[in-house]
């Protein structure tokens, strides 16, 4: 992505300066502070979604996509496209297409987080979420997104966890196989939502991804719950690197936007942006703010949190 251009002080006080010859302490600090063009894309690929803009733009989400993409936006990602009317999912694909825009992830449908676990290793759970891999692939064609989030479900506490291991790997073996053909990747989501879930740490994602082994079956690496579960965010970055295919942003405590909590994201923004990585990073977080000004602040968060 092209770097973008900061706007510093503008001409004419640039003029009253030099008329002066002399400036205040306030007027120098304003001075020295980046502007940021409207519109100009961003250094990274951020990926806003319904509802983000509603104040703004109005309540219809293709709105809501045009408003995002003449704030420097690129992308969208959609949880719920999967439930999304036939018709709905192709026209978001077409005004995303006609924008130069990419879709980012959507949720794979097997019935909620924790529900139908894979861990179970239990037929019926598999023909769920093998069902939900196939729907994907017709999801998929009509939105143009080639990313599905998996989460496997709740732990089956009367097997060991090797045994609910392996169930796993088996199962994101034979989805793999559906979605392989078609350029489809499933990114595997470590939750804190509860200590229910089978998936909670980047590692324990890498490690099955590892064995999974195909191009399909890759980490979704949300930052938020991995501050939560595990802290060190930049070091398990780079840990978990090469299977890493998408990012979810997301302050913690609160689940906003940059700047609203205790994760430093210019840090972890530059960190990502420095290494090469050229996907989408889906912006999963409320708005700390309510109305237009919570969404003006939130663009200027993501304006700051970019300025490297």
């Amino acid at each position: 992505m092209e770097r973008k251009s900061f706007i510093q002080n503008s001409l004419l006080a640039g003029a009253s300066l030099l008329a002066t010859g002399a400036v205040s302490a306030g007027e120098k600090k304003a001075a020295a502070q980046p502007s940021f063009a409207s519109g100009e894309p961003f250094h990274l690929n951020y990926a806003t979604h319904d509802g983000m803009f509603r104040n703004s733009a109005g309540p219809n989400f293709i709105d809501q996509i045009k408003f995002a993409y003449d704030q420097g936006f690129r992308s969208i990602e959609d949880n719920g496209m999967a439930q999304r009317p036939i018709d709905q999912q192709q026209q978001i694909g077409d005004a995303l297409a006609k924008l130069g825009m990419s879709m980012g992830v959507f949720v794979l449908d097997k019935g909620g987080n924790g529900a139908n676990s894979t861990a179970t290793g239990k037929p019926e759970n598999l023909e769920i979420f093998l069902k939900g891999c196939r729907q994907a692939v017709e999801v998929s064609k009509r939105c143009g997104g080639k990313l599905t989030t998996v989460v496997p479900g709740d732990f089956e506490r009367h097997l060991p966890i090797g045994i609910q291991t392996a169930n796993v790997i088996d199962a994101l073996r034979r989805g793999a196989a559906i979605l392989e053909p078609q350029g489809i990747i499933m990114v595997l989501e470590a939750l804190s939502d509860t200590p229910e879930l089978y998936l909670r740490t980047s590692d324990q994602a890498f490690e099955i991804c590892r064995a999974v082994n195909s191009p399909s079956c890759k980490i979704l690496f949300d930052m938020y719950h991995i501050q939560r579960n595990q802290g060190n965010l930049i070091h398990n970055i780079d840990l978990a690197w090469t299977e890493i295919a998408y990012f979810q942003i997301g302050n913690n405590p609160g689940r906003n936007e940059p700047g609203t909590g205790e994760m430093d994201y210019h840090n972890i923004f530059k960190h990502i942006y420095d290494k090469g990585y050229k996907g989408m990073l889906g912006m999963e977080h409320g708005n700390a703010l309510p109305g237009t000004e919570g969404e003006t602040a939130l663009i200027k968060a993501y304006r700051e949190a970019d300025n490297f």
